[in-house]
């Protein structure tokens, strides 16, 4: 008989901290991220790389913006049919050693990722300056598992482009005129 009562109220109590944590969360203005809104119908996206590609298909993705195919590098930029332009300036990823043993072997490593690029109008209005984006990671290193390091270090190598390619779109979607 007793046994009943109390999961009964554990039942109650469950369901009314659930009320109150979706009340708190509702009220402070919490929700989902949404796909950026940008100021452009159309982009073009010049060069060729993976950090590029990853770009175009998280613009895809997003769906609220066209992003049009072909933007070379050599194309004049008043030719492309396309509201804005992407263009990366640079893409460079580095390793610093950061600490050595005794031995003077390689102990810690901090893995570097910098990514510059801007936005333009066909026309040439510069929508978005010159900006950077830079990420960095630590790995220690071990000479015995060279290969594994290796393999973690481009996990990582990716991941950043990842965090980057997030924070491309959110800049993107932070101009708000052409």
């Amino acid at each position: 008989m007793n046994a009943p009562s109390v999961s009964s109220r554990r039942g109650l109590l469950a369901g009314a901290a659930a009320a109150v944590s979706l009340a708190a969360l509702s009220g402070c203005g919490f929700e989902l991220r949404k796909p950026p809104v940008f100021a452009f119908r159309s982009i073009a996206v010049r060069g060729n790389s993976a950090m590029v590609n990853l770009i175009r298909r998280n613009l895809k993705a997003a769906g609220t913006v066209t992003v049009v195919e072909g933007g070379k590098a050599d194309e004049p930029i008043s030719a492309l049919a396309a509201d804005a332009v992407f263009e990366v300036l640079a893409e460079d990823r580095s390793r610093l050693v950061v600490a050595t043993n005794s031995l003077g072997l390689v102990r810690d490593v901090e893995l570097l990722f910098r990514f510059r690029f801007k936005l333009t109008a066909p026309g040439g209005k510069e929508l978005l300056g010159p900006t950077a984006i830079e990420q960095r990671r630590d790995l220690t290193y071990n000479e015995t598992n060279a290969l594994a390091k290796e393999s973690e270090a481009e996990l990582l190598y990716r991941d950043m482009q990842n965090d980057v390619a997030q924070q491309v779109l959110r800049r993107l979607g932070a101009v708000k005129q052409l």
